[in-house]
């Protein structure tokens, strides 16, 4: 009995030990065909394209002459590889698999598929807690704390009781989310509803556009017909829960716990809570009576949430672009995206009361406002999807109009201030060929890439993090996310956890577009308070900023 343990003991040992030595990146090198005792090349390979098998059970490859890119599934049995593909069309392929050192053989009939371990640019992921990260974080998070403090408006006043509160409950949260597999299973469910819901999008689109959301890969394609109907069906969906009360029972047991851990006034719970499911101007709807008798230490707390969250419709964009049309990276960047808009919420507390404390008497009252969204049902759809609407045009007009601005800018500085001084040159060697010039994001990475250093992304990682960061400060987040989506699909990123400390950073609506939006936005509910509101803006805006990096730094001391 004790040799069949053994046996089993060692079969597993084995199996595992060989499960980890194929995961990673591996470089094509040929597929060939042995017929009649000669080598016959089928496809054609070029440099860079991959194949690879991640921890978590799924694959990708690409070969990038016949425009070919696959995922799916792939195990491992006895000596035979299964790949279950997704994409390009439901299918199971077996292959005889042969690895030794960092070279891989794949056999599929008389085909072989020979690549090379990719060694130069593999993601690494630290396991458990890491001391360095965590040390790094104190100081991160001391460092978030001074400039808070620099900033701040009335320093003698600061509560630094919520203070420390606030960040308790931040790391409570990212603890639970991320480490604690009953309440990550809670979160996984809660992310498979908004893929599940994704799919409900896809039908839709599928009815109006047809196959031409499904013939293509090109990213206007998918951003146009796949990600912006996303928004139109959030927006309606948010408005059918808000007429129905039920998102309103769900914000007011957030604002409860809020109220008690951090004794806010009940506008500013209920608003803080509002904002990890609205945007920055629905959330203020349910406290719209009380807007005009706010002080104005509650107006910037409201105004700062709405900058450190996103709204359900952006949120399910991001978990379209993001996963693309893998439901198990949907499932991965959906459940990273809602721990982001849950932590930042506290998180824009603790920056807006550091940055202009409290001083007056507040209203403890948390009753929430009967505004509704339509008369009946149908006319809260109705209003919902004309919303929608309007936020879909305007994030697909903004990104072009960024994305333009971002090609003038870099035309100036590129191809006409670097070509002439030959600065290009000398950025191209110092940047090992990262950066190919003096451009927009050369200059933003650098500059900021000290800080995102600080909230816990590599040393290789951290100019990269840091042009994401400024993309999303200056034009806006959806900018931001679709540089992150392209970079992770080149493979640029050096560690897989530089990829999620950079989706929280990028979660929430801080940019200067959206002082703009607040105004107008909160201003139409109170127009008696739309001077305070302009007064308060770039105040907001540094909170909502901070508060989305005090909820990175968090997340990457535990990551």
């Amino acid at each position: 009995m004790k040799k069949i343990y053994l046996l089993l003991f060692f079969s597993i040992f084995q199996f595992t030990v060989f499960c980890s030595n194929i995961e990673g990146k591996w470089l094509f090198e040929s597929i060939r065909s042995e017929r009649d005792s000669q080598e016959i090349d089928l496809k054609p390979i070029s440099k860079g394209d991959f194949l690879k098998l991640n921890s978590n059970g799924t694959f990708e490859y690409e070969i990038s002459k016949i425009n070919l890119v696959a995922n799916g599934k792939w195990q491992i049995n006895k000596n035979s590889l299964f790949l279950n593909y997704t994409k390009p069309s439901d299918t199971l392929r077996i292959y005889l698999i042969t690895a030794e050192d960092n070279n891989l053989v794949l056999i599929e009939n008389d085909v072989n598929y020979s690549f090379k371990k990719d060694t130069s640019r593999l993601y690494t992921t630290t396991a458990g807690f890491s001391f360095k990260n965590i040390v790094r974080g104190i100081l991160g998070l001391i460092t978030l704390l001074l400039i808070a403090f620099i900033c701040s408006r009335n320093r003698k006043k600061i509560d630094w009781q919520l203070v420390w509160k606030g960040l308790l409950i931040q790391i409570v949260f990212a603890i639970l989310i991320l480490k604690v597999q009953f309440i990550q299973n809670g979160f996984e469910w809660l992310s498979s509803v908004f893929v599940t819901t994704l799919s409900f999008t896809r039908d839709g689109s599928l009815f109006l556009f047809g196959n031409i959301i499904s013939n293509t890969d090109s990213f206007g394609f998918i951003f146009a017909f796949q990600v912006l109907p996303t928004i139109l069906f959030f927006s309606a969906l948010t408005s059918l829960l808000f007429y129905y009360g039920i998102l309103q029972k769900i914000v007011y047991l957030f604002a409860l716990l809020m109220k008690k851990i951090m004794r806010l006034s009940g506008s500013e719970s209920l608003a803080a809570a509002g904002n990890v499911f609205l945007g920055q101007t629905e959330s203020p709807l349910l406290i719209k009576p009380y807007i005009d008798q706010m002080t104005m230490s509650e107006l910037l707390c409201l105004m700062a949430g709405g900058m450190a969250t996103i709204a359900g419709g952006v949120l399910a964009a991001y978990i379209g672009f993001l996963g693309g049309s893998d439901p198990i990276q949907q499932l991965f960047f959906a459940k990273h995206l809602l721990a982001a808009s849950v932590m930042s919420a506290p998180a824009a507390v603790v920056a807006s009361k550091i940055l202009l404390p409290e001083t007056e008497k507040v209203n403890e009252d948390m009753s929430i406002s009967s505004e509704q969204i339509g008369t009946n049902a149908l006319e809260a759809i109705s209003i919902g999807t004309t919303q929608g609407l309007k936020l879909a045009i305007n994030v697909g007009a903004m990104l072009l109009v960024f994305i333009a601005f971002i090609s003038m800018a870099n035309y100036f500085l590129n191809d006409f201030f670097g070509n002439i001084t030959g600065i290009n040159v000398w950025i191209a060697s110092i940047t090992n060929g990262q950066y190919e010039g003096l451009t927009l994001q050369f200059i933003l990475g650098y500059t900021l890439a000290p800080l995102t250093w600080l909230m816990g992304v590599c040393s290789e990682d951290m100019v990269l993090v840091g042009q994401l960061l400024g993309e999303k400060t200056i034009l806006n987040e959806f900018v931001a996310y679709v540089s992150l989506g392209e970079l992770k699909a080149s493979g640029r990123f050096f560690e897989e956890r530089s990829i999620i400390i950079a989706t929280y950073i990028l979660c929430g609506f801080a940019n200067f577009a959206s002082i703009g939006i607040q105004i107008g936005g909160i201003g139409a509910l109170a127009p008696k308070r739309r001077t305070d509101l302009s007064k308060l803006g770039i105040l907001a805006l540094t909170a909502g900023t901070l508060a989305c990096l005090f909820t990175a730094v968090i997340v990457g001391m535990i990551l």
